[in-house]
């Protein structure tokens, strides 16, 4: 989970909603324009604005760099893809869109709390309450999703080391099956422990 970097900076101290808002628009308006050269421009605007806005943040930049590092491999084959289809500018595009948005989203929970992103997701939902929706649930849904990113990751190279003692380092099924065993038995554990607490969202 991407950590959370204190500060008193504009950018930290802009509401949450707002951040998430400019998420949206910035993603819809990075996938919305149909004119190529366009297009390129704006995702490389994007990019530049991701940087400025990292350095009034006072984010380091490896600490943004290192958001793009899991995507590494994606890029590199969809822009070799893009390449040999439609050119170059194709392949910068993609590059530069995903590149953008993924930065983006990056800043904001660099400079969001988590608990701060939830609250202001469930006042988000509120409005899909009259439909059944339960925005509080929602949150939980969310906020369990975040805390368990770290924790599934730690499971899965604590079960490779142990799959590499035994020589099944190259084995798919000998690393997944045990990982999703635990992730089960973790969630069980966990949907007793709110039942146990008798958690009722509905109360606030």
């Amino acid at each position: 989970m991407i950590p959370y970097v204190p500060g008193e900076s504009p950018v930290h101290r802009c509401p949450p909603g707002a951040k998430i808002l400019v998420l949206i628009a910035a993603g819809t308006a990075l996938f919305a324009l149909p004119r190529l050269d366009v297009a390129v421009f704006m995702a490389l605007a994007a990019l530049g604005l991701a940087g400025l806005l990292s350095r009034v943040a006072g984010i380091p930049t490896r600490l943004m760099l290192a958001q793009l590092r899991p995507l590494a491999w994606i890029l590199a084959v969809l822009v070799l893809v893009q390449l040999a289809l439609d050119g170059w500018l194709a392949g910068l595009l993609v590059a530069a869109r995903l590149a953008a948005l993924v930065l983006l989203a990056g800043l904001v929970t660099l400079t969001t709390r988590s608990s701060d992103l939830i609250e202001a997701l469930q006042r988000g939902l509120a409005w899909l309450k009259p439909l059944g929706a339960n925005p509080a649930k929602a949150g939980l849904a969310i906020a369990l999703t975040l805390r368990f990113i770290p924790v599934l990751a730690a499971i899965t190279a604590e079960v490779r080391e142990a799959q590499r003692a035994r020589g099944l380092e190259r084995s798919l099924v000998a690393l997944t099956v045990p990982v999703v065993v635990r992730m089960l038995k973790m969630s069980d554990d966990i949907a007793a422990a709110i039942d146990a607490r008798s958690y009722d969202p509905d109360r606030g």
